[in-house]
């Protein structure tokens, strides 16, 4: 199983002061992300084929996820937040780096939005498709109609729609009239198809929130599917994520960013997944 980024180092906190001090005389409204981690001492984060990342929201996990994106020049798709003082807090860290780094230059950070933007895209191209359907429902209806006398060669096409519509259903016109159709899927399944479709053999992937459209069952597929990319197909996965599903992966190392230091615990320990535990037990004797 590969690791391509084995370690990264935040700025220590008395860099981070300083920093912000001297931002604080020139009058700033946001130091973004110098104050995420504030008062608190960042121990350096060392990964494994698959890490989390987890916590609550604003502990810090998609912040990291960006800060190691924007130092190791991933490619990314949509746009992200950042502020004046994003690049000066990434000169500030440190990465360690080792095995193939063309799996850096191969690898991307994956966000919720670009989940969503291709759910959107999906959307607009089955929009596409409803159109032509019913454009040709129209020209079906029409063919019936007014039948079609065959003058010339020129004809040929316009005859044999006219063919098809006498020996076919509706249904069966449109489908073969409309060719390769795109799938119908689910916003769930979309956004599995889209992990499965976007990460490739031997690079490094940093994923916020995936779970993000998917339903429980598609989580645990999702799990199954990074699972067998790390320990088959030579990808590490650096993860930002609440669910419980994605926090269970087997062998992955988990870091609470809501632990003064950040530290790595077991997923059963995170306030998050005890608040799942307690509500389901609460609620035994309903599934009995």
């Amino acid at each position: 199983m590969a690791v391509y980024l084995s370690e990264f180092t935040l700025p220590s906190l008395a860099r981070r002061e300083a920093f912000v001090n001297d931002i604080k005389l020139r009058v700033y409204n946001t130091v973004y992300p110098f104050n995420v981690f504030e008062l608190t001492e960042l121990p350096p984060l060392r990964f494994e084929p698959v890490t989390i990342l987890c916590g609550g929201n604003g502990s810090g996990k998609s912040t990291i996820l960006h800060v190691i994106a924007q130092a190791l020049g991933l490619r990314r798709g949509a746009a992200y937040n950042r502020s004046s003082f994003f690049d000066d807090y990434v000169a500030l860290c440190h990465t360690e780096c080792r095995g193939d780094p063309d799996a850096i230059t191969r690898g991307r950070i994956i966000t919720s939005d670009d989940v969503f933007d291709y759910l959107l895209d999906v959307r607009s191209m089955n929009e596409g498709v409803d159109h032509s359907r019913e454009e040709l429902l129209d020209e079906y209806y029409q063919v019936r109609k007014e039948g079609y006398t065959f003058r010339t060669m020129a004809d040929y096409d316009d005859l044999k729609r006219f063919v098809d519509a006498r020996r076919s259903t509706k249904s069966a016109y449109v489908r073969k009239r409309l060719g390769g159709n795109i799938p119908e899927r689910s916003n769930g399944e979309s956004a599995l198809a889209f992990f499965t479709e976007a990460i490739r053999e031997n690079a490094l992937y940093l994923l916020d929130e995936p779970e993000n459209s998917l339903s429980a069952r598609r989580q645990q597929e999702l799990v199954q599917f990074l699972n067998d990319s790390a320990r088959f197909y030579g990808c590490q996965f650096i993860i930002a994520t609440h669910s419980p599903f994605i926090l269970a992966a087997p062998g992955a190392k988990l870091y609470n960013l809501d632990a003064n230091p950040p530290a790595v615990c077991r997923w059963t320990e995170l306030e998050n997944v005890r608040a799942w535990h307690d509500f389901f037990l609460e609620h035994q004797e309903e599934f009995e």
